[in-house]
Parts: C-alpha cells; sequence; structure tokens
C-alpha cells in the first residue's frame, strides 16, 4: 500500500536533516505536502549559498523583540524580510481584486520570530500596498521598525498567535457573501462540498469593537479548534500553520463555498449533502494535514448536523379572498382625495 505523505511530514523530515527529494517511489503527496517541497526547493539554493545566507539564517533565529534597534532594523531589512513584505503586497492585491476588501480595509501578519510578527500599516488599501509599507512589532503590538504606521487590528492577529503557537500566518478582510453569514449570525452548513471539509474549519466570535483586545480575546478563544473564523457584523480572518499564502486560500475556498450554499438554496429543492461515512474520509484527510476540526474523534451518527440551516424566505402575496387581502386594500378615504386633486388639476387645465 502507497505511502500518504504529508506537509507535516515534509517539515518533520527537513527538521531532522533529511532529504525531501528521497521519497519512495510509490509516495502519494497531498497538496499540502507538493507545496512544502515547493517551498523547500525554494530555500534551497539559499542555504547553499556559502556563509553570508547561512550568516543571515541564523541572525533570524537569534532576533527578538528586545533586540537592539540597529539590529531589528537589520533584520527588518534583511533579504528574507524582503520576501515576506512581497508576499504580503502579492496576497493584498489578491485580496482587492476579488473584492474581498474595500477602502483601506483588512489586514495581514506573518510571525517573523518566537514574539515578533511583520504586519500591514493602517490606512492603506490592500491592493496597493508596497513593501516598504510594512511594519515589525512585537506580540504586545508596539512596533518595532517600519517607516508607517502598523494596522490598527493587529492585537486580534497577535492574540491568535499566542494562544494558536503554530500559527505562522494571519489573513482578515471582508468577503462578501462570507461576511453575509456573519451579519445574519448563520454558520455556513456542513457536508456539501469536499475543499471545505479538508481545508477550513469555521466558527464565529460575538460582534465587538473592531481592534480591541476584547473582539482578538473572542477570536482567538476559537483558534485551538478552528482556522477561519466569522466575525460577527465585521468579516472573517482565518490563520495558517504553513505561511500567508495558505491562509488567504482559506478566505478563497469559504467565499467560493458560502456562495455556492446560496445559490444551491435558490434552486427550489434541497441540497444532496454527504453521508457521514463519507464526511469521516475527509475528516480522516483533514487531521493527517494537521488542520484542527472540532469533530476529529467524533462518531459518524455524530456528524452532519446541519438543523439550524435555514436556506432563504420565500416572498409571495397572500392569495385572493383571504383576510390578508382586506389588509392591502387601498384607502377609501386616499382614494377619494387623489381624485378630487385630479379633477381640480384636469379642470384648470381646460381653462
Amino acid at each position: 500500500m502507497a505511502t500518504v505523505i504529508t506537509a507535516k511530514d515534509i517539515e518533520q523530515l527537513v527538521s531532522q536533516g533529511g532529504d525531501p527529494g528521497k521519497l519512495p517511489d510509490d509516495a502519494l503527496l497531498t497538496p499540502s505536502a507538493k507545496d512544502a517541497l515547493r517551498e523547500h526547493a525554494k530555500r534551497r539554493p539559499a542555504l547553499a549559498a556559502g556563509p553570508a545566507s547561512q550568516a543571515s539564517s541564523q541572525f533570524a533565529k537569534v532576533v527578538n523583540a528586545k533586540s537592539s534597534p540597529a539590529d531589528l532594523e537589520a533584520f527588518f531589512n534583511s533579504p528574507q524580510m524582503q520576501a515576506l513584505k512581497e508576499q504580503i503586497c502579492d496576497i493584498g492585491r489578491r485580496l482587492w481584486q476579488r473584492e474581498y476588501v474595500d477602502g483601506n480595509g483588512g489586514n495581514i501578519a506573518i510571525r517573523v520570530a518566537d514574539d515578533l510578527a511583520l504586519c500591514t500599516p493602517t490606512l492603506v488599501s490592500k491592493g496597493f500596498m508596497k513593501p516598504e509599507d510594512m511594519c515589525l512589532v512585537d506580540l504586545e503590538g508596539n512596533q518595532k521598525a517600519g517607516r508607517k504606521k502598523r494596522t490598527s487590528e493587529i492585537l486580534m492577529h497577535l492574540q491568535i498567535m499566542k494562544r494558536q503557537p503554530r500559527a505562522k500566518a494571519t489573513v482578515h478582510c471582508h468577503p462578501p457573501y462570507s461576511t453575509g453569514f456573519a451579519v445574519a449570525g448563520v454558520e455556513p452548513p456542513t457536508c456539501m462540498i469536499p475543499e471545505f471539509e479538508v481545508f477550513a474549519s469555521v466558527a464565529t466570535a460575538p460582534y465587538r469593537t473592531p481592534g480591541t483586545p476584547e473582539m482578538g480575546q473572542l477570536v482567538a478563544d476559537l483558534v485551538d479548534k478552528h482556522n477561519t473564523i466569522l466575525m460577527a457584523n465585521h468579516g472573517v480572518v482565518s490563520w495558517s500553520h504553513l505561511d500567508v499564502e495558505d491562509a488567504y486560500f482559506k478566505m478563497e475556498i469559504l467565499e467560493a463555498y458560502c456562495r455556492t450554499i446560496l445559490v444551491t438554496a435558490q434552486l427550489g429543492k434541497p441540497a444532496n449533502t454527504m453521508t457521514p461515512a463519507q464526511l469521516q474520509d475527509l475528516l480522516r484527510i483533514k487531521q493527517s494535514l494537521g488542520i484542527p476540526d472540532p469533530r476529529h474523534g467524533l462518531k459518524e451518527c455524530e456528524l452532519c448536523d446541519n438543523n439550524e440551516w435555514r436556506p432563504g424566505v420565500v416572498c409571495a402575496l397572500p392569495s385572493r379572498g383571504t383576510e390578508a387581502v382586506a389588509e392591502i386594500s387601498p384607502d377609501a378615504e386616499a382614494e377619494a382625495l387623489v381624485k378630487a386633486v385630479t379633477d381640480q388639476i384636469l379642470a384648470s387645465l381646460k381653462r
């Protein structure tokens, strides 16, 4: 039987000094494992480039929030940080192009050390950011480097990272279909599309003023078992244990799913859902990828509970002959008044 290789397996192999290029011939790689291999291939030339690149890598390991301003500035302007800044700008453009953000809304953060994160600035459209706009902050939100002021919502991202040590990157935005569910206070139903079941795990945090510690706390309380949080009356935030692109992918998956669910609800027939056994297969894949879900370990009979899902409201006029007709009948007095005014206007036109 072929061995299934996940991104977690690749990361563990690399951390132990192994060569991921020498996997068994019959190995089956998950999509995230293939991504991990590509990332490793990109890093390999830099690691083999010589003492300069090795020194840069070692510097990244020792820098922290208490490092000197000169060391933090050097780290902030290092080649590895420049690459991360460009990644954030790329994700920002994708968010803007797909209309997941409006005005200067949305924010992105990447953990770059145990107690440091790179994040987007405030009051800048995500579609037009430049690498030099980025900010370096500690996990308390204090800005350590960057010419522009950090995003006002950074505390939420940092609280996610403090609560969930595996969170390497976070993305917050306002995709309209997903945000519609958040405004309505409705969590998307399950057991309908495989990609959503495997890569996303959704919960809803109550509304609090954006940027406040209270908002960040309510979101952080959910990230142990969920990687995508609907923020009531606000938007969505996701985290990834891999990188910022993976955190963004969760937004695409959730938004496409919510849009599909709404289209399905308009077709006039009940949706075809997966069986509990089929969902259990997907959850096994999800668990092997290291993606959290509160349903891990549940029995099949406890899965696919969509009792709270109430798709749509049918709008129709009441049938003729019912009491409701009388309720919407024209006001006789108002009609008489309109007729009198109309008669006066017509009479004056004849003069």
